[in-house]
């Protein structure tokens, strides 16, 4: 399908020419401010400062553009934050660093972290999930979020790395509160109660990875200092930071996709059915609920020269968001973009939602395992579910979050 917009050529424009959207806006329906915009322009501005990319094709061209540079510390800089744990997540982590410096982040996760080992935890994420259900099967009635999708994903991760189940629910609960920190709805006296979880995470994971040193086990961490120590690349801090990483990305979005995935589904009860009949459409159903409601907006960028975008000029020194939540609605991409449907024709080879290059998501094939086995279970053993309270995703720069869902079914 085509990815042009214009026919012809139109005169280069400037921010002050450029529409602006609004957190307010943006908040109250994300979709339908993204597509009114996108027909309108490549590129708009936000009220907070920053440019905002909104057309397929040049979200997936800019996102492997060697000239734009990832953001470094420059978030947290923002929000006034310049030392302590949260700046630290940005200063040693690896999802927003450049370079040789990302390279030797992440070559100690990309060496454990092996297409061979997710696929030997399939069978345990689905045999969480059966636990889960069982927990609960009986009542009739469950708060899907609280009591399947969160748990999952926390001890999914916590299995994982080797860590104690019993501490999935508390650095979970400290995940979620880290996560406000990557929306624009964070408040500045929201930050120190943010801060304190980001800096009990920190430490919780520091004494975990000091222990593995004295007392290897067969675990992923054990594994994950021997590479560490043989490579010689890595700080303490880098270490520590660059599974507190891990652990954010694998608990935040698995929890929020699980639960939208599961609404979706059912609010469109016939591909609820289909799926629950032929469990081959499961990772269809996945993608496709990954590219109708992403549980994140946008990637972003630092511009160190001027950037063309179909004759839009983003200054050097600008910020640039990616906004993937806007491209994969795009109608010049996807057939009938506005509509729920597992069988969407799906040209693309890798899905755009876990980004691209060097960067991809290191956590995407965990996170597929995660929500097609959940998902393999659910409709196996609950075909009857009812939804009595949709998730409601909110959220359109970052993190997007959901608050509860209610399910029901005939026991």
């Amino acid at each position: 399908m085509s990815s042009d917009y214009l026919v012809m050529p139109r005169p280069v424009e400037t921010r002050s020419s450029l529409p602006i959207l609004s957190v307010q806006e943006g908040d109250a329906d994300p979709h339908g401010a993204f597509r009114r915009y996108r027909a309108l322009s490549p590129v708009i501005a936000h009220e907070t400062g920053g440019y905002l990319v909104l057309r397929y094709a040049d979200v997936e061209r800019l996102n492997k553009d060697p000239r734009l540079r990832f953001t470094e510390t420059a978030w947290p800089e923002m929000h006034g934050v310049t030392e302590g744990a949260l700046f630290n997540l940005f200063q040693y982590g690896m999802f927003q660093s450049n370079g040789d410096v990302h390279r030797r982040r992440r070559s100690p996760f990309n060496r454990v972290l092996a297409a061979r080992l997710i696929i030997e935890t399939r069978p345990a994420i689905r045999r969480l999930a059966e636990e889960l259900v069982d927990s609960w099967y009986g009542d009739g009635r469950v708060e899907f979020i609280e009591q399947f999708s969160s748990p999952l994903s926390a001890i999914v991760v916590s299995d994982l790395l080797g860590l104690p189940r019993a501490d999935s629910a508390r650095f979970a609960q400290l995940v979620y509160q880290v996560s406000r920190f990557f929306t624009f709805s964070v408040r500045p006296e929201e930050i120190p109660e943010i801060e304190a979880g980001a800096q009990e995470l920190a430490d919780y994971l520091g004494g975990v990875l000091e222990d593995r040193r004295k007392n290897p086990r067969d675990d992923f961490l054990s594994r994950f200092l021997v590479v560490v120590d043989e490579a010689g690349e890595l700080s303490p801090e880098e270490a520590v930071y660059g599974v507190l990483l891990v652990v954010f990305a694998g608990v935040d979005t698995s929890r929020v996709s699980s639960a939208m995935q599961v609404t979706l589904l059912l609010q469109h009860h016939d591909q609820w059915v289909a799926v629950c009949r032929n469990p081959e459409l499961i990772p269809s159903a996945v993608a496709e609920a990954l590219r109708y409601e992403p549980s994140v907006s946008n990637t972003w960028r630092f511009a160190p020269e001027d950037i063309d975008v179909d004759g839009v000029i983003i200054p050097a020194g600008s910020f640039i968001s990616l906004v993937h939540m806007s491209a994969m609605r795009d109608e010049h991409a996807y057939v009938r973009p506005d509509v729920f449907d597992i069988y969407q024709p799906r040209e693309q080879r890798l899905h755009p939602i876990f980004g691209g290059g060097a960067h991809r998501c290191i956590g995407e094939a965990l996170a597929r395992a995660e929500l097609e086995e959940s998902l393999v279970v659910l409709t196996k053993r609950i075909p009857q579910l009812r939804l009595d309270v949709p998730a409601i995703i909110t959220g359109h720069v970052g993190m997007r979050r959901v608050q509860e869902m209610w399910l029901s079914w005939s026991v």
